[in-house]
């Protein structure tokens, strides 16, 4: 028997290494930062044909929820499942599990972050069908691993092992290990020796993962259990004060885990995992300096939106979409103008732009990282 498929896009990030543009109220996935829609709308777009409106859940937070709601008219109300904290991705995805365990008994699971950028949204939903069909036949958890165009060091990488289900058109594997945000040396080897980026698209059935969550993280299974007696006869989507207040109560209980470490690590070392080899152009926009990558660029590589003018500049980003900005001499840059804060940085240095909100907070400035 054929299980239904829903889509759950992970909502809740900040995105903090997009500031000054990006802010707790206004995060990353609602940004327009490569192209007229936001990049959780495009994510949207892609995956609607995969599961329709009706089976496609958004989690998020509640500072958030009210912005993706009016971001997102064309999902229903009853899709928006609103964590009452961020607690990471483990508990996030366990929530929407039983969540699609409720209303279809079982289900598999389509988990994707809602900030990421895909070229080829025809290639992308035929792997992620190819995925579906595998986690079908097999009691597997599937991850979407992309080929490396270079040895990207913020990414992490999926070590393949022997090769499964050859006849298809995606080939799949089982995982050996998985290798987190290696320095470059490292990476360089991982890439010369075959290895994938781990794109953080997951596919599985509800029921496999939440086994697995029993198995590994108790504490986060426990919390879910709890949630799970309540809410088996009404959604988690527009739950009642009760209902909320007991989702408060079990999530406090629950560790800040991702399901990287919490889940897929543990499980691959059992044999557990498959990865699929994909390639639709996919890129995490994870930086500034990823911006500037896919971007289109002038004849001196210089990216961006607003207006500009550069005399002996090279190969910068600017944002400013209310003020001229003036690049004389200067190799390398991101600049990002805002009403009430200006960025002007180190392109390659675009990373740390998380560390400077960091530095923001504790300097008094949190009324520029917030609003």
């Amino acid at each position: 028997m054929e299980l239904p498929a829903f889509c759950v896009i992970i909502a809740g990030g900040k995105g903090t290494r997009f500031w000054p543009l990006s802010r707790a109220r206004r995060p990353k996935q609602l940004l327009r930062i490569l192209g007229p829609k936001s990049l959780i709308a495009e994510t949207v777009d892609r995956v609607v044909p995969l599961s329709g409106r009706d089976r496609l859940l958004v989690v998020t937070v509640s500072e958030q929820a009210k912005a993706l709601r009016k971001e997102l008219t064309g999902i229903p109300e009853r899709n928006f499942i609103v964590e009452p904290e961020g607690r990471n991705t483990a508990p996030c995805i366990a929530l929407a599990a039983i969540e699609i365990v409720r209303r279809s008994g079982d289900g598999v699971m389509i988990v994707l972050p809602a900030d990421h950028w895909i070229s080829d949204a025809a290639a992308f939903r035929q792997t992620l069908k190819s995925a579906v069909g595998l986690a079908q036949r097999h009691d597997q958890l599937i991850t979407i691993g992309i080929r490396p165009d270079y040895p990207e060091t913020g990414y992490g990488y999926i070590v393949r092992g022997a090769p499964m289900d050859g006849s298809g058109k995606v080939r799949s594997y089982r995982v050996r290990k998985f290798t987190e945000k290696p320095p470059l040396a490292a990476a360089r080897r991982l890439v010369r020796r075959g290895s994938l980026w781990n794109s953080g698209i997951f596919v599985w059935k509800a029921s496999t993962l939440l086994e697995l969550v029993s198995r590994y993280q108790p504490a986060i299974s426990r919390g879910i259990r709890a949630i799970h007696q309540l809410a088996q006869r009404r959604s988690l989507a527009g739950a009642s004060p009760a209902l909320r207040s007991a989702l408060a109560r079990a999530y406090r209980k629950m560790p800040a885990l991702s399901i990287d470490y919490a889940v897929l690590e543990k499980a691959g070392s059992e044999g557990k995992v498959l990865a699929l080899e994909a390639e639709f152009g996919w890129s995490d926009v994870g930086s500034w300096a990823a911006v500037h990558r896919m971007a289109p660029k002038d004849e001196h590589g210089i990216a961006g939106t607003g207006r500009w003018i550069g005399l002996g500049a090279k190969n910068c980003l600017v944002h400013a979409p209310d003020r001229l900005v003036a690049l004389l001499g200067i190799e390398g840059a991101v600049i990002v103008d805002t009403p009430d804060a200006l960025l002007v940085g180190d392109l390659q240095r675009s990373q740390e732009v998380r560390e400077l909100v960091d530095a923001l907070n504790r300097k008094g400035f949190r009324s520029q990282t917030i609003e």
